[in-house]
């Protein structure tokens, strides 16, 4: 409980005091400012700003593309380790998590280099062959693959460990009623790890929600990239880059209101419902 109030609960007590006050400067900005009390000011400016709703529609299409992709590909490859045919799964499962090893600052700069002409080989090879992509010129579909080079095998394991939890006997009975692996694995396996695809999406929306990193590192080499490209970029922006922290502290509350409404809204939705004909049976 302390450590919880002095890392989660007292930094957001102080992000909302900072967001109810704005520095106002005397003259032509020079010499030392006045911390004025502006209660939802602050709120109203971040919303009334296009860069920062357009933060959000871009986070809502990195998510509408990324989620599926990354849940069905982990999902993917660890019914293809769980299955009876896999070998060497200790090794893949190692050399699919160890992206997730990497930092992702790190990580965001070898995406850099691999999407540069000129000295990427990867580009470069797919320019001999006829085809000319420009990944900056596209920014989201390159933050999406950088994502997914990241987070699929992390996102594997968990689904792995959750199939090696599956009762064997419950498989053995598919078999002898004549299920096959395809039959055995969409209505069998998937089924009963229902709660770590639910747990796996939310935790994958609250993280999309909080995009930074990726977008950052792309800043300066895609002109589609802005430095308000993603909400928590535009808190930056606004605290670093202009020391307005009143707008950065009003513009991260929202974001994490925004994120625990979207929780609330998939938890609810997600709900396992009781079976009717189970309540009148009782």
């Amino acid at each position: 409980m302390l450590l919880f109030t002095a890392c989660t609960l007292v930094p957001i007590g102080y992000a909302v005091h900072l967001s109810l006050y704005t520095e106002h400067r005397s003259g032509l900005g020079f010499g030392g400012g006045e911390t004025v009390f502006t209660g939802l000011g602050n709120y109203t400016r971040a919303l009334g700003d296009q860069a920062f709703r357009s933060g959000f529609w871009t986070t809502a299409q990195y998510c509408l593309l990324y989620i599926p992709l990354m849940t069905g590909l982990a999902l993917l490859l660890a019914l293809l380790l769980d299955s009876a045919l896999a070998r060497a799964r200790r090794f893949f499962q190692l050399a699919l998590f160890l992206p997730h090893a990497v930092p992702g600052i790190i990580a965001a700069l070898i995406w850099v280099y691999l999407y540069t002409p000129g000295i990427s080989p990867v580009i470069d090879l797919l320019n001999a062959g006829g085809a000319h992509p420009d990944p900056f010129g596209a920014p989201l579909p390159a933050v999406v693959n950088i994502a997914l080079w990241e987070w699929t095998g992390y996102n594997m394991v968990i689904f792995y460990a959750a199939l090696q939890a599956v009762p064997r006997e419950v498989l053995e009975a598919a078999v002898v009623d004549g299920a096959g692996p395809l039959r055995t694995a969409v209505s069998v396996k998937i089924p009963l790890i229902r709660a770590s695809i639910v747990l796996v999406g939310l935790f994958t929306l609250i993280g999309s929600l909080q995009l930074f990193t990726e977008p950052m590192i792309l800043h300066g080499a895609s002109p589609g990239v802005v430095s308000t490209w993603t909400p928590s970029m535009y808190a930056y922006t606004a605290a670093f880059d202009r020391g307005d922290y009143g707008l950065a502290a009003a513009a991260s509350v929202l974001l994490a209101l925004a994120a625990a409404a979207l929780s609330f809204l998939v938890t609810r939705a997600t709900r396992p419902r009781p079976d009717r004909r189970t309540e009148a049976t009782g």
